[in-house]
């Protein structure tokens, strides 16, 4: 068997599987990849950005074994004029709900963006509110709950409007847009993730 990897800029409102589910969209509306290739790993149908597809059952494991605490970097939009203070709530760690029980969350880097990033335009933009801030959040976790930097920023008062996984250990979406494909070697995807 012959291993694929690629990386995806996963757009927004498209559900992270290739088969279909009632009238969403999926993987397969935007990306042509061999039968045998599937995601690694998850991204929400309302968030975009980094999603890795590939058939190598050993890095599905490695990626997703919580031992491993790779890096992934959100870039967040939320609701209001987030504080200092919210920040260094998510650096230490918030209570979210998962699975129905709480959960502390493991401490994070977190920083407010000085100027907004340079990302692509999200269709249907975020709604907007003259008088209601947007500001941008650079949020680096190292655990993966389901849903977790939408519920952690709720959790600190400023709901998610727009999220985007920037990065995954060393891989980025630097330079592509939503329904971007790249195709990587073994060596490539392998350094940049488990250097």
């Amino acid at each position: 068997m012959s291993l694929h990897y690629f990386i995806v800029y996963k757009p927004y409102e498209v559900l992270t599987r290739f088969g279909k589910e009632g009238n969403k969209a999926v993987l397969s509306d935007y990306f042509t990849v061999p039968k045998d290739v599937y995601p690694v790993g998850r991204l929400d149908y309302d968030s975009e950005g980094l999603l890795i597809l590939s058939n190598d059952k050993s890095l599905n494991h490695r990626l997703l074994n919580p031992a491993q605490r790779h890096e992934r970097e959100y870039w967040v939009q939320v609701d209001g004029a987030v504080t200092n203070e919210a920040v260094r709530l998510l650096q230490e760690g918030v209570t979210i709900n998962v699975d129905g029980k709480p959960y502390r969350t493991r401490g994070c880097d977190a920083a407010i963006f000085t100027a907004e990033p340079f990302v692509p335009e999200r269709n249907p933009p975020i709604r907007f509110r003259k008088h209601i801030p947007a500001p941008w959040l650079r949020l680096i976790l190292r655990e993966g709950k389901n849903r977790q930097v939408r519920k952690m920023t709720a959790a600190v008062g400023f709901p998610t409007l727009r999220l985007i996984r920037y990065r995954i250990a060393q891989l980025t979406i630097d330079g592509m847009q939503p329904g971007d494909l790249v195709e990587l070697k073994q060596p490539e995807i392998y350094k940049a993730l488990f250097k």
